[in-house]
Parts: structure tokens; C-alpha cells; sequence
């Protein structure tokens, strides 16, 4: 199987129409890999998405799906630019062998958003020698089993993987289910399961079939009561369903009733004796806010209302004391001068010296008057201690402020608070509209424990007829076995338990015999990535949960822990790569993302060894850094790369469009 040509259009981030052609066959030259450039978020896991999409459909494992329905999930994939008028494509172009001779099949599917019947329109087209379409009807409505026989669902995985699901087989020791699911798939041992479980039902057909008339009516006696008791569980589980919108229902009225007490007062109502209580308690601490206040008021607080004059006479008193100490300062200093004359006389200066002083003396008397001593009216006459009590007067005058202000701003909070409580108080519901609001939010409240009490009533009476079904079917089976089996045929069904034990013995053979290949192609895979030879001799595979065991050439354990992350990329990439080669399938790989966390010695042995030989066409969807300008190069060289692509994102508009060239 050969994907040649994938069509995008209005896919996600592909405006209008792409065209991304995928033959591995160039001018002659078959080169197997068809890279795709792009970086993280340019479009690389859609176009990955579109492959499997075109040929599962709503079966499709995408990316990011998730839980969505197949409709919504188109209507997600619709580009954002796309008129309403248009539709989203998306073609998907691959030659196969049918019959010994190659035949072209394209897969087209086409929708809109919100697309009718919530599903896509599918054309399975057959391409002839002069490459025109020729519609294939029957092949539109069998595609399913068609595509199953070509590339099953069950193993897309293994061909048409990503870097993170690497990563997680890397990390996991044991692979997760549906690598395992794939792994029975593609070594055939769920046709031995399918057959086994067919022979199983085909036996307990011919058990029934061939027992006696009595034992028969036994059964039905037995299947009879097992319908009643069915009848009863369903009847009951209905009724529980019932009560459960019922009790949605009536919670809801009980909100609505308990929002009506709220709003009309009746939480108010309840509590109206708290807030007298409250009321009162409030009135008595604003009373003792005004008491204190008149405490206050009896005390020097009033002198506030003179609190100019007092600073007034404060300065003046102030002032007449400095005047007084200095005409006391000046009288010392005259006294002082002519005690200084006389001796000045006596002690024999000339009187011309004498004179000379006495002038300077009086200057100076002079300025002294002028600039010290201004005469002014005293009419205070205030010492030293009155001024000292008019000073804590000031003191205590400004505390006593202080607490009066604050005794205001108490009494004004309070005086809102009581304002508060008396507009609740009013705004409480009388007696009589009290009880009807608490009458009806209490019948609520007893209709919703009566659902309650009846829903938990039928949920157990459910539960025990799931117990009785149970034990009736286990009855049954063992009637069955201890009855019927002792009937007509007994051959037949002895031989049929002789092929399980054969069927039990050749799955167990057809596992060791393919798991035995599968452990030699994953050993010369692993090998041949790792640059390591002399690390891992041999890897052993689990044959229940298909984990990995390694081995060095002593034949030692080699735990896991002691490869690194890029060692256990390449131990998954190689039991990829082994179960491939295994299966014997002719098919395409497809890779998005492959070098996450791979050193570069690593990454040149992917690169070199892997990606040219992991099948007969490798699409590489690829970042910059991950196959880099060195990579790159080294395909070239080696002439593996047959096309090369580069999505180039626009992050403006949020567009993607698909032109020739890489990177570099």
C-alpha cells in the first residue's frame, strides 16, 4: 500500500485548497521518505489527523477528538476563513495490490459545519489507466471491512504514530492495552481467541438444542422468572429515574421557598428578638457615650470655645515676662557701670580715658533701651507659675479635645447601628405572613425528604434484584452444565472441549513461535539504532502483557533504568519497527514529531538507519529542530528524501499553507 496524494481543503488551519503529493517514486527514483517541515502548532498533527480520518472516519483515533461526537468533531475541523457556503474536503489518494495487479482508490469525504445527519458524505472513487474517477458505489457502503483488510484499525497505531506515543511506550514497562490489542492483531492470535469464543457459544447452542422435554421446561421455568425479575429491575430503575427529576424538581422548589423567607422578611422575623437585643445594647453604649461626654463637658472642655483668647493671653503673659527680665538684666548692668567708673578713678586713669568709657558706657545704655527694653503697659502681670499653669491648661485642654472627638465618632456608629437594626426590625414580616412563609418552606423540605427517603428505597430494591438476577443466571449457567451436558451429543461437546484444549495449546505454540521472531527482529532493530552494541544481547517479550526484558552477553538482566531517555525512545521506535517487519504488511509509516528527546548521537542513528528503512514510504513530519539542517543534509546525501514539503504558518490570520522546500 503506497499513499500517493492527500488533499486538504478548509481542514483546520488549511485555507482553500492543498495539494501534498506523497509518491515515494521520483523521476524513476524510489526514495522512501516524504518530509514535512513545520513548527509546533503549524498544522503537522492535522495533517496526520487528515490520513486517518479519510480512511476511518467517524472510527478515526485523532488527536483531538476527545470525547466529541463524530458531528461536532467536523464542525471543529471546519477552517475558521471558510465562507458558509463551502465545504471542507479532504482526498486521500493510494495504489494496492488487488488481485496481482496495482489499483487506485481515492477516498474522498466532504461536510459543512454542522454538517446534516451529523456525519460526512463519502466517494470512493477507482482511478483508471487515463487517470479519470470512476465512482465505486458498493465500495462506499462496505468501506469499513474494505479498509480493515488493508490497514485495520486495531494496528493504524503502529503504523501511523507520534512522537508522544513513543514517548509513553518508552516510559510504560508494561505497553499500554491498545498496543497490546494491536500487538494480538498483528501476530494473528485473535483469530485463535475469536475462534475459541465462537466454539464456546456454538456449544451452549447445541447444549439447549439437545436437551430433553423436562429438562427444557426446567430452563424455561428458570428464564421465566429470570425475565420477571428483569421486568421488575428495569420497572424500578424507571421509577428511580422518575424520582430523581422529581427531586430536582421539588430542591428547586425548596430553594424557591427558602429564597421567598429571605426576601419577605422571614430570616428577619426569626431573628427579631436578637435584634431587639441588640437595639437595646446599642441605646445603652450610646448613653454611656453621652454621659461621658457631659463628664466632659463638666471639666475644663468648655474653655475650647475661648481657645483663641487663652493663646492670645498665653503670648502676652509670655512676652510681659521676658520685658521684666530684661529691665531687671539692665538695672544689674548699670549698677555694674558705675561701680566700673569709680574704681577706674581711684585706681589712677586719666580723665580723659576716664571719659572716653564713660561715653561708650552710655552708647551703649542707649542701645540697650532701644533694641531690648520697649517700654509697653503691663496689665497681665503674670510669674513664672501662672504661666506654667496656663500651659497645662493647654495640655489638658487638647487631650480632653482628643476624647470628646472620639466620643463623637462612638456615638454617631452607634447611632447608625441602631438606625440599621430598627429598619430590619420594621422590615421583618408580621406573625401571621411569618408562618405562612415558614409552613412553606418547612412542606419543601418534607416533600424533598419524602423523595429522598422513597428514591433510597428504590435504588436498594434495584441492588437486591441486580443480586437475585445475578444468582439466577449463575443458577442457570450451572443447570446447564450439570444437566444438559449429561444429554444427546455428549460427543460433540466432549470434542468441542478437546478443540479448546487443542486451540488453548496452539495459541500458546503460535505465541512463543511469534514472539520468538518478534524478539529477534526487536533485538537487531534495537541493535542497529543503538550505538551501544555491546549493551543489549538479547530482548525477551512477555507473552501475556507483552513487556520488554533486556539482556547483556553473560545473559544478565539489564534493568531499564539504566537506559536513558533517548535509549528507551529507540527501544520503542525498534519494537515499532520490529512488530512491522513481523507482520509481513506492506504499509505505509507515518511519523509526526520522532526525535523528542533523542541525543544527537542517537538522533543521527534514527536518521541515518531508521527513517530510509522503516518501509517503502516514511512521511516525516518534522520540526526545525528536531531533523535539523544536518539531518537534513545527511538524507540528501543519502538520497532517501523522494519530496519535501514546508507548512508555513501564518500566525496573523491563523492559516497554514503547504509549499515546496524545507527548512534549508
Amino acid at each position: 500500500m503506497i499513499f500517493l496524494e492527500l488533499v486538504l481543503q478548509n481542514f483546520g488551519p488549511y485555507n482553500g485548497r492543498q495539494v501534498i503529493n506523497l509518491n515515494p517514486q521520483d523521476n524513476d527514483n524510489s526514495r522512501p521518505i516524504i518530509l514535512l517541515g513545520g513548527m509546533n502548532g503549524g498544522g503537522k498533527t492535522t495533517l496526520m489527523d487528515a490520513i486517518r480520518l479519510a480512511l476511518y472516519g467517524p472510527r478515526a483515533q485523532c488527536s483531538n477528538r476527545g470525547n466529541l461526537s463524530y458531528s461536532d468533531f467536523l464542525s471543529q475541523c471546519v477552517n475558521s476563513h471558510c465562507e458558509a457556503i463551502e465545504k471542507t474536503r479532504i482526498e486521500l489518494l493510494f495504489e494496492h495490490i488487488e488481485n496481482d495487479k496495482p489499483i487506485k482508490y481515492r477516498i474522498v469525504r466532504t461536510w459543512e459545519k454542522n454538517p446534516k445527519d451529523g456525519k460526512d458524505n463519502l466517494g470512493i472513487y477507482e482511478l483508471d489507466a487515463r487517470q479519470e474517477d470512476w465512482l465505486r458505489e458498493e465500495l462506499v457502503n462496505t468501506w469499513d471491512d474494505y479498509i480493515e483488510n488493508l490497514l485495520p484499525l486495531g494496528i493504524s497505531n503502529l503504523f501511523l504514530f507520534d512522537g508522544e506515543q513513543v514517548k509513553e511506550l518508552a516510559e510504560q514497562e508494561v505497553p499500554p492495552p491498545i498496543v497490546a490489542d494491536a500487538i494480538r492483531g498483528l501476530l494473528g492470535l485473535e483469530l485463535a481467541e475469536r475462534l475459541a469464543v465462537d466454539l464456546e457459544i456454538v456449544v451452549n447452542r447445541k447444549r439447549k438444542e439437545i436437551a430433553e422435554t423436562k429438562d427444557l421446561v426446567n430452563i424455561e421455568e428458570i428464564e421465566k422468572r429470570l425475565k420477571q425479575q428483569q421486568a421488575e429491575y428495569e420497572e424500578n430503575k424507571n421509577i428511580n429515574e422518575k424520582l430523581k427529576i422529581e427531586l430536582q424538581k421539588s430542591e428547586k422548589q425548596k430553594q424557591e421557598a427558602f429564597d421567598k423567607f429571605v426576601s419577605e422578611g422571614g430570616k428577619l422575623a426569626a431573628e427579631r428578638n436578637q435584634l431587639e437585643l441588640q437595639k437595646k445594647q446599642k441605646t445603652a453604649e450610646v448613653e454611656q457615650a453621652r454621659q461621658g461626654m457631659c463628664q466632659l463637658a463638666d471639666s475644663i472642655l468648655p474653655l475650647a470655645l475661648i481657645e483663641p483668647l487663652l493663646t492670645q493671653t498665653q503670648r502676652q503673659g509670655e512676652k510681659e515676662f521676658r520685658i521684666q527680665q530684661a529691665q531687671i538684666a539692665r538695672d544689674i548692668l548699670f549698677e555694674r557701670d558705675k561701680r566700673l567708673l569709680n574704681w577706674m578713678t581711684q585706681v589712677g586713669i586719666t580723665e580723659e580715658q576716664v571719659e572716653k568709657i564713660k561715653i561708650f558706657l552710655e552708647e551703649d545704655e542707649e542701645t540697650l533701651r532701644a533694641n531690648l527694653i520697649q517700654p509697653e503697659e503691663s496689665w497681665l502681670l503674670a510669674d513664672a507659675e501662672t504661666l506654667s499653669q496656663l500651659g497645662n491648661v493647654f495640655y489638658y485642654l487638647q487631650n480632653d479635645k482628643k476624647i470628646a472627638k472620639q466620643q463623637i465618632g462612638i456615638l454617631k456608629n452607634k447611632e447608625e447601628e441602631i438606625i440599621t437594626l430598627e429598619r430590619q426590625i420594621q422590615t421583618a414580616a408580621e406573625p401571621e405572613a411569618y408562618k405562612q412563609l415558614v409552613d412553606a418552606l418547612e412542606a419543601a423540605q418534607n416533600k424533598v425528604s419524602q423523595i429522598q427517603a422513597a428514591s433510597v428505597v428504590t435504588k436498594r430494591r434495584c441492588d437486591e434484584l441486580e443480586a437475585e438476577i445475578k444468582n439466577i443466571k449463575k443458577d442457570l449457567q450451572e443447570y446447564t452444565k450439570q444437566n444438559i451436558d449429561r444429554k444427546n451429543y455428549e460427543h460433540i461437546i466432549a470434542s468441542a472441549d478437546k478443540v479448546q484444549q487443542t486451540l488453548k495449546l496452539f495459541r500458546e505454540k503460535l505465541t512463543l513461535r511469534k514472539l520468538n521472531k518478534l524478539e529477534i527482529e526487536v533485538t537487531e532493530c534495537f541493535r542497529y539504532l543503538l550505538h551501544k552494541s555491546d549493551l543489549v544481547h538479547r530482548i525477551a517479550i512477555d507473552t501475556h502483557t507483552f513487556s520488554l526484558s533486556l539482556y547483556d552477553l553473560q545473559g544478565k538482566l539489564v534493568s531499564k533504568h539504566r537506559l536513558s531517555a533517548g535509549e528507551k525512545q529507540l527501544l520503542a521506535i525498534a519494537f515499532l519497527w520490529g512488530l512491522a517487519r513481523v507482520s509481513g504488511r506492506r504499509l505505509p509509516v507515518a511519523i509526526d514529531t520522532p526525535l523528542g528527546r533523542l541525543d544527537s548521537s542517537h538522533r543521527s542513528n534514527l536518521v541515518e538507519r531508521y527513517f530510509p528503512s522503516a518501509s517503502h514510504q516514511v512521511i516525516l513530519l518534522s520540526t526545525d529542530t528536531e531533523i535539523g539542517e544536518k539531518q537534513v543534509k545527511i538524507l540528501r546525501e543519502n538520497e532517501a528524501i523522494a519530496r519535501e514539503y514546508l507548512l508555513k504558518y501564518n500566525s496573523s490570520t491563523r492559516q497554514t499553507t503547504v509549499e515546496p522546500g524545507y527548512f534549508w
